[in-house]
């Protein structure tokens, strides 16, 4: 299905809980959660495949299950099963922390699970204990290992570089795909929710990060998502530079957001919300209609740093990314 701006949307990204085992400093406040959702407040699994069943039918067939951190929610195999068996789903994705990952990266495979991001921030172990407040980084380098052993690929390592924080990993990070068939990909610190107070004096503009590393090349990518990749020689891996901030890719957004108290967000940056909960709950055939309000909701772009932007009500840990 096309929206008003004549993208076609395709992809569904659902966050399945705003509960994270980690805190980090830009996404999470250091107490966690103080009003947390009540359980009636949450999509069920089975509310979830019954609006994902409706969405494969007007023609969305990627699916990226985020969170807070989904690897916390009980029975998360049986979702990513019940998601991938829809017949019009092709891709199944998830986006994690890694710390759990060692121990269910099998089960999530054999699921039907087709790919993994793994968001990490720093590859100093005393690092990535502080910006996480109390991460292990040897779990989800021992994750990492384990999703590379079972050939899930491809693996993206998802980091956002923060100034005055890790800026002096990004030959580091670069340097992973020299002999690791993965994805290193650099995203911009982006104005929501934690994050919002730092932006202006931490934010560091992909252009900047790749004026840090040495002979990169640009590599052509189909898949038509929303980094730019590039790769250093004789590397296995590549690059990618996802600049929501600086170079806007709002002309080629494919995407829709569901998140884990039942409301469809038609852009990440925005504040409008269709409630499709209650219409599951009520009125589960106008499912279909919900959606494809949604859809053509998208705003032509985002309007951070505008005159236009309101400041999110959510934080990133609510919407998953």
């Amino acid at each position: 299905m096309k929206d008003k701006c004549l993208r076609k949307i395709n992809y569904m990204r659902i966050s399945i809980t705003d509960l994270c085992n980690l805190r980090c400093q830009y996404c999470m406040p250091e107490a966690g959660i103080k009003n947390k959702k009540r359980h009636k407040d949450i999509l069920t699994f089975e509310e979830i495949v019954t609006i994902v069943k409706e969405a494969a039918d007007l023609g969305i067939n990627k699916v990226r299950i985020t969170g807070g951190e989904p690897l916390v929610k009980k029975d998360i195999i049986r979702l990513v099963e019940a998601i991938a068996k829809i017949k019009a789903i092709d891709d199944v994705a998830m986006t994690t922390n890694g710390l759990l990952l060692k121990g269910m990266a099998l089960d999530l495979k054999n699921a039907g699970l087709n790919r993994v991001n793994i968001s990490i921030d720093s590859l100093k172990p005393n690092r990535y204990k502080e910006i996480t407040r109390g991460g292990n980084l040897n779990d989800v380098l021992d994750g990492i290992q384990e999703i590379q052993r079972l050939k899930i690929t491809p693996l993206k390592l998802n980091t956002v570089v923060i100034g005055g924080f890790n800026e002096d990993e990004i030959q580091d990070f670069a340097n992973l795909t020299l002999t690791h068939n993965l994805d290193v990909r650099f995203i911009e610190l982006m104005p929501v929710g934690e994050a919002s107070r730092w932006t202006k004096e931490r934010f560091i503009s992909n252009a900047e990060v790749k004026s840090r590393i040495d002979n990169l090349s640009p590599v052509y990518d189909d898949a038509n998502g929303p980094a730019d990749y590039y790769s250093l020689p004789a590397a296995k891996g590549r690059i990618g530079f996802i600049s929501p901030i600086s170079s806007c890719f709002c002309s080629t957004c494919n995407r829709i957001r569901l998140t884990s108290d039942g409301k469809i967000k038609p852009c990440l940056h925005s504040n409008q919300e269709i409630d499709i909960k209650k219409i599951v709950k009520g009125n589960p055939e106008r499912i279909k209609e919900a959606i494809k309000f949604a859809i053509q909701a998208k705003p032509e772009k985002h309007y951070l740093f505008t005159s236009n932007h309101q400041l999110g009500h959510r934080s990133m840990w609510q919407i998953g990314g």
